[in-house]
């Protein structure tokens, strides 16, 4: 063994005390700042004041985020200049590069999705009546009438559904312009005008039964034109969009209301109807207070009721200035009138508050 080659261990006295005083030490952080550099250039500042900008913009505001993306960008575009032309810093322009890209694409998509839908000239009055109301978005609305529907035409004396003959399950359709006569067994029953649904009543009552025919005759009394639906398509788009599906239920209810009503009344034209759909609970009011008084005209209220609802059925066949003699009120007592309900919600007068408060 070679014991030249083994370096002499050093005995360190238990007395021995380090000079402190002559000894250098190392800083123990070597980037701890002793001396500020110089403040950044104003492309430095301008980009960060961008990023503060865009970061406290409410969410309340309907851009924000638009203009979040949009200021982001505009920083982005600043850092990287400024680490080009005053810093020279590669990698603080390649990481701003890249969030450059991913917010500039961010900006264009959201700027796309706010452009003006154009909804064509045929639909617009459809759209504006029963769809924007009910706060049904432009896009929204030019899906469901772009994809799996047409525009059909039909002239002066054509049928559109013959009575045991048209098959329900192939179609819903709205008329867009003229006017069509329903009929059944070549009894008149009520006309359909714009912005109504044909065949609405066909279409919730088929829901759950198929290989049903119409049992009404609808033939165009003018030259109409219509939008028709695919009745299957149209099922699998609706379950697929809940909202929408909503306002179709909505839309065929009420319009089979407004049928309900114009069979009690066959002389309803285009502007009663377009009234109706101002005031939805119209149709209620009067079928409530018709079958008050027709209830008041009988001792029974159950006999009442049954004649209501035969009075209302052959009302439409009714001559014009004759009345249903199951609507007639009786002499002994008097209908309820609309200003007779309304008094009940009227604050009562000051005669009345001293005559209650007499003993």
């Amino acid at each position: 063994m070679n014991t030249t080659a083994m370096s002499p261990l050093t005995v360190t006295p238990l007395d021995f005390v380090p000079d402190l005083k002559n000894s250098t030490l190392d800083p123990l952080n070597e980037t701890a700042c002793e001396n500020w550099k110089e403040i950044h250039h104003l492309v430095f500042h301008v980009a960060n004041i961008c990023f503060a900008v865009g970061l406290v913009i409410p969410t309340t505001l309907n851009l924000h985020m638009i203009l979040l993306r949009g200021l982001l960008t505009i920083g982005c575009a600043l850092f990287i200049i400024w680490a080009t032309l005053y810093r020279c810093a590669l990698d603080i322009m390649i990481w701003n590069s890249v969030f450059l890209v991913v917010n500039l694409l961010h900006f264009i998509y959201l700027v796309y999705k706010r452009r003006p839908i154009k909804i064509e000239k045929e639909l617009s009055s459809l759209y504006k009546r029963m769809f924007e109301p009910l706060h049904v978005p432009p896009e929204l609305f030019q899906r469901l009438t772009g994809q799996f529907c047409n525009i059909q035409t039909l002239k002066t004396g054509q049928a559109y559904a013959a009575e045991d003959k048209t098959s329900v399950d192939d179609r819903l359709s709205i008329l867009l312009k003229g006017k069509m006569k329903v009929s059944y067994r070549g009894h008149f029953l009520h006309n359909i005008y714009p912005c109504a649904f044909i065949d609405s009543p066909e279409f919730r009552s088929t829901q759950m039964n198929r290989g049903e025919k119409f049992q009404v005759t609808i033939i165009a009394d003018d030259n109409c034109k219509f939008l028709c639906w695919s009745r299957e398509r149209l099922t699998y788009f609706l379950e697929s969009e809940p909202f929408l599906y909503e306002i179709f239920k909505y839309l065929i209810g009420k319009d089979i209301t407004n049928k309900l009503y114009s069979l009690n009344d066959p002389t309803l034209n285009d502007k009663a109807s377009k009234k109706i759909d101002r005031q939805p609970s119209l149709c209620s009011q009067l079928s409530v207070m018709q079958m008050r008084n027709s209830m008041a005209s009988t001792s029974d209220s159950e006999d009442g009721l049954q004649m209501f609802l035969r009075g209302t059925s052959s009302a439409s066949s009714l001559r014009p200035g004759r009345t249903s003699p199951y609507l007639r009120t009786s002499a002994k007592m008097k209908p309820i009138e609309e200003s007779v309900e309304d008094d009940v919600f009227e604050a009562p007068s000051a005669d009345k508050l001293e005559l209650q408060r007499l003993p």
